[in-house]
């Protein structure tokens, strides 16, 4: 077995918030392959169903984010699973939103559910990181996370979380690159840059025809030095 958790705050006042989106892509990956409806448990929501032939628990802490690996390692003890076999979805500030990185271990940066989830489980599990962006002032971040994603997100946040669901079994096969490429590649086919790397290359400019090309250019109309208009230039310019 594998357990998938999204981190998030419980209830609707955080529903759309982007400090819940690793929710909202565990409720996208429950949606797309039929999982069983939502239970309690282990302080959390679960969810169960396979990927890939891989048996798959969802959960969804509901502790608060601060609290996220009371949740997660009391699943894990009781599966006996040690923490390899565990992957997190989370958001991550320093990253441009739309954009997913994968590691493994590493430290918390400041996200205080996976500093929660390292006390309890310790740091060697998968972290599925996906981009919400920085405000630009540290100040903000916490308005930031705990305010609502805005309609114009929409445009890549619905393709993203499409996209983890429907690639959610690469995960579950251990093919991290594989996931992560087919995301940039389902934000590009809907024209949905995550950043200046990601973005379609330039066009190349439009090739001029043969007789254009052979059209010979216009020199530039040179102006009169001397006689009536020369004079009416210059005063009209203001030239001696």
């Amino acid at each position: 077995m594998l357990v998938f958790a999204g981190l998030g705050n419980p209830g609707a006042k955080y529903e759309n918030n982007r400090h819940n989106v690793g929710f909202m892509a565990a409720d996208a990956i429950a949606r797309r392959h039929s999982f069983s409806p939502w239970s309690r448990k282990f302080q959390g929501l679960i969810s169960d169903g396979s990927l890939g032939g891989q048996k798959i628990l969802l959960i969804k802490p509901q502790t608060f984010m601060n609290l996220s690996g009371q949740s997660v390692g009391e699943a894990l003890r009781f599966y006996k699973l040690d923490p390899s076999a565990l992957t997190v979805f989370y958001d991550e500030i320093d990253l441009p939103a739309g954009k997913v990185r994968i590691k493994i271990g590493g430290g918390a940066g400041g996200h205080n559910g996976i500093r929660s989830l390292d006390q309890h489980v310790g740091n060697a599990y998968r972290r599925v990181r996906i981009g919400v962006g920085h405000p630009g002032v540290k100040e903000m971040v916490h308005g930031h996370v705990l305010g609502d994603f805005a309609k114009a997100d929409r445009e890549w946040l619905d393709v993203l979380l499409g996209a983890i669901a429907d690639d959610a079994g690469l995960l579950a096969k251990g093919d991290d690159s594989t996931f992560m490429n087919r995301i940039t590649l389902a934000l590009r086919d809907k024209l949905v840059p995550t950043g200046d790397d990601d973005r379609p290359p330039p066009k190349a400019p439009k090739a001029q025809s043969h007789i254009r090309q052979a059209r010979p250019q216009q020199a530039p109309a040179k102006l009169p030095e001397t006689g009536p208009m020369a004079a009416m230039l210059k005063k009209l310019f203001g030239k001696d």
